[in-house]
Order: structure tokens, then C-alpha cells, then sequence
């Protein structure tokens, strides 16, 4: 069984991140899997980086991540980013030296070392928007940059990125399909 640690944004008890959240929670527990739960709403967060040393919060954070197997982000895309508590987040939790370093090659150039390597990652994102925009006129920005500019820096690359789209004006119906799909991404790990 695995160790999950999950980073959570979304301010509302009643939006569709929070039963992505409820869903996959209750299904990796059916499974035997543990859940660690970070809520950055609901904890005051402070995503501010202003290159200070991490504190108390950060380096917890930290501890709790090398004790995981799997990370899981669970946050809507607003303007092609996720809230910015969460990026916050990941400029704070996921920085160097503790999660990559850089070799250097020749002059400027180099590239990172992640060292997360043996962890997994899921990234659940709900947009607003229809599949065909993000896709085609917005290039697919978040996920490539989720993916590449965040997590295989530090190491991970076993990733199951997770959309779900139009989540404003689609069904009930669509909705519970997003829900099984939620559920059924716990089988992944």
C-alpha cells in the first residue's frame, strides 16, 4: 500500500475540486492506501517566496513528502496556472536544493537533478473551458508546464495528469463520470 500525500486548493466546501478531493480520499482508502491531507485554504498558506529560509511549515511539508510515495495536487486552472496559493506552494515546497540541484555543463547551461525520483505524481485540474480550447489555441500550457517545468525537474516522471473540462456548464451526469474517473485513478498507483 502506498503513502499519499495530497495538496489541496480550493476555497469552496461546495466546488467540484472539493468532491474530486472527498472521492479520491475515500477510494485510496478503500484500498489500504494512507492519506496525508494538506488543505492550504483552510491551513492560511502563505505562498509568498521573497527568498527567505523555509520555515517550520515548509520544511513539515517537506518531511511529510519524503515519507510519501505518491504526491497528489488536486486545484482548478485559473488563467492557465493553478490559484496561486498553490504555485505559491510549489515555489516554497518543491525549490532547490531540497528537491533538484543543477549540474552545471559549460558557461550558463546545465540542467537539473531531481531528487524525488522515486515518488509518483497525480495532478487533478478542473477548467472551465472546453477541451478544444486548451488543447489547440492555449497549447496544452498547464500540463506542460505542470509536468516538465515542475515535476520532472524535481525527479518524478511516473505522472497521471487528470482534466476534466467545461466543469461549469456539463452534467450531472458528466460530472459523476469525472467522479468515477477520479476514483478509479487511484488503481494507477
Amino acid at each position: 500500500m502506498s503513502k499519499i500525500f495530497i495538496v489541496y486548493s480550493h476555497y469552496d466546501e461546495k466546488s467540484f475540486n472539493s468532491s474530486i478531493k472527498d472521492t479520491f480520499i475515500k477510494k485510496a482508502k478503500e484500498e489500504g492506501h494512507t492519506v496525508d491531507l494538506v488543505d492550504l485554504y483552510k491551513e492560511k498558506f502563505d505562498p509568498v517566496f521573497f527568498g527567505q529560509e523555509p520555515d517550520n511549515v515548509v520544511l513539515d511539508h517537506r518531511k511529510r513528502i519524503e515519507k510519501s510515495d505518491v504526491i497528489v495536487l488536486i486545484a482548478p486552472i485559473w488563467n492557465f496556472r493553478m490559484p496561486a496559493i498553490l504555485e505559491g506552494w510549489i515555489d516554497k515546497v518543491l525549490a532547490p536544493p531540497w528537491a533538484f540541484t543543477f549540474k552545471k555543463l559549460i558557461g550558463n547551461y546545465g540542467y537539473p537533478l531531481g531528487n524525488l525520483k522515486n515518488k509518483k505524481a497525480i495532478i487533478f485540474c478542473t477548467y472551465g473551458s472546453p477541451r478544444l480550447a486548451i488543447t489547440t489555441f492555449f497549447l496544452n500550457l498547464p500540463i506542460r508546464r505542470l509536468k516538465r517545468g515542475v515535476f520532472h525537474i524535481c525527479g518524478i516522471t511516473k505522472i497521471n495528469y487528470r482534466r476534466y473540462f467545461a466543469v461549469p456548464f456539463v452534467s450531472n451526469a458528466k460530472r459523476k463520470s469525472f467522479l468515477a474517473d477520479v476514483a478509479n485513478s487511484v488503481n494507477w498507483i
